[in-house]
Order: structure tokens, then sequence, then C-alpha cells
């Protein structure tokens, strides 16, 4: 009987322990829940707010280039480019404009698809690359046509045939480093290598619009209204994808 009480505390004790619904046990799952809640809120409110962004930029270019007859923008940034053009300068220039034609996107994402369906096995994601890559490829010939925009007078090099607006460069360059950007964020792939791999590609998709622009093929105003172009298109690929991939598994789940 002398040890009856603390026999007793300790099945009280490991009686709480035990318990599957005690608060202090269940607040680290509630508080991870709660940080993926922010995250994915976070991550909506931003992509909502860049294509909102990309969208009032590329309004607001067309009704200046298209409605009320203004270059002074781009015939500034000609002038300021002219001050660094250099046989050295040019080659570099020459080198990014090649990662932004059709002599490297082709290859690269039919490879990219290959690695996905063939490798890795994951034939979603070869999907996506397939429909993001025909999309956008079909989407800017599209809006070429639709806004028929004269190519520069004087190119740095050689003429180029083809339209201006808006740059297949930077539009085809921005989906595709965009969706590798997006696969990289989607993988196991972490650390300070994932971001010096994000950083990498958006540079190079930077320097493949500038390329054009150094060049002369194509006003700043056809880069840029590419790269906010390419964005949203991204987005909206992406976003259509990822309902047919929810409503699938939906589906599927409900069979089995």
């Amino acid at each position: 009987m002398i040890f009856s009480p603390c026999l007793l505390a300790s099945k009280h004790y490991h009686s709480r322990i035990d318990r599957p619904n005690m608060p202090e046990l269940q607040q680290p799952y509630h508080t991870v829940t709660q940080k993926k809640k922010r995250t994915i809120t976070f991550k909506i409110c931003a992509t909502m707010i860049s294509f909102l962004v990309a969208l009032v930029i590329v309004v607001f270019f067309i009704k200046r280039i298209f409605f009320l007859k203004k270059n002074s923008f781009d015939q500034r940034i000609f002038i300021y480019l002219k001050q660094h053009v250099s046989d050295k300068n040019t080659s570099i220039m020459e080198f990014f404009t090649l990662l932004g034609s059709q002599y490297f996107l082709i290859p690269a994402f039919i490879l990219l698809m290959a690695y996905y369906f063939f490798v890795r096995k994951n034939n979603w994601n070869g999907i996506r690359v397939a429909v993001v890559s025909l999309s956008s490829l079909c989407v800017m010939f599209g809006l070429k046509m639709l806004f028929r925009r004269p190519r520069p007078d004087m190119p740095l090099l050689h003429e180029v045939k083809g339209l201006s607006f808006p740059s297949g460069h930077a539009f085809m360059s921005f989906t595709f480093f965009g969706i590798v950007i997006y696969l990289i964020y989607k993988s196991r792939f972490k650390g300070w290598k994932r971001y010096l791999a994000v950083i990498i590609f958006i540079l190079v998709t930077l320097l493949v619009g500038i390329s054009r622009i150094y060049l002369r093929v194509h006003y700043a105003s056809d880069v840029i209204a590419g790269f906010c172009m390419g964005f949203m298109w991204m987005v909206i690929t992406l976003v259509i994808l990822r309902q047919v991939e929810n409503r699938r598994n939906l589906r599927f789940n409900k069979i089995v």
C-alpha cells in the first residue's frame, strides 16, 4: 500500500502520454499545416499579382505602339546600347541569341520531354513540357500575325525575316526556361543548388532578350512584351493542366 500512490501517479502519467488527442501532441502538426497553407496562399497571391503586372505592361505597350504610335522608348534603348557595341560584345550576344532560337529550343524541348517520359517515367511532367512547348509556339506565331509590327530598319549584322511584336526569342525562351524552373521547384532538388540553377536560368533568359535588342532585330518593347506574354501563357497553361490532373486523379480515386 505504500507504493500504490506512486503506481497510480505513474499510470496516470503514461495514460496522458498515450492519448492521441492531446493538444500539446497535435500542436506541431497544426503548426506545419498552417505554414503550408500560408506558403500556398503566398504563392497564389504572388502569381496573381505577377500575372496582373505582366498584363498591365503588355496593355501599356500595345496602346503606346499601335494606338499612340510612339517609339521614343525603343529609340532611347537603341541609343544607349549603341555605346556598348564591340566585336567582343557582339560575339557574346550572338551566343545568347542562339539560346533563344529554334536551333536550340526545339532540341531542348524534345530532350526535356524524353527525359521525363523515358528516364524519370513521369508522364505528367512530360505532358506539361509538351503542351507548354507546342501551345507557346502556336500562340507566339498567332500574336505576331495579329500585331504585324515590322522589325527595326537597321539591324546590327544582317536582316532577319519575320515580324517583330512580340519577340519570339523572348517568348519562347521564357516559356522553356520558365517550365524548367517550375519543374526544379517541384522536384527534390533542394538547397542552394536549386536557387543557383534558378538564378542562372533567369539570367540566361534576360540575356537572350537583351541580345535581340543589341543586334537590333527587335525593339525593347518587343522583348519586354514577349517576356510578359510568355509568362502569362505559361501560367495559364500550367493552371489548366493542374486542373486536368486533379480531376483525373479524383476520378481514379473514385473508381478505386
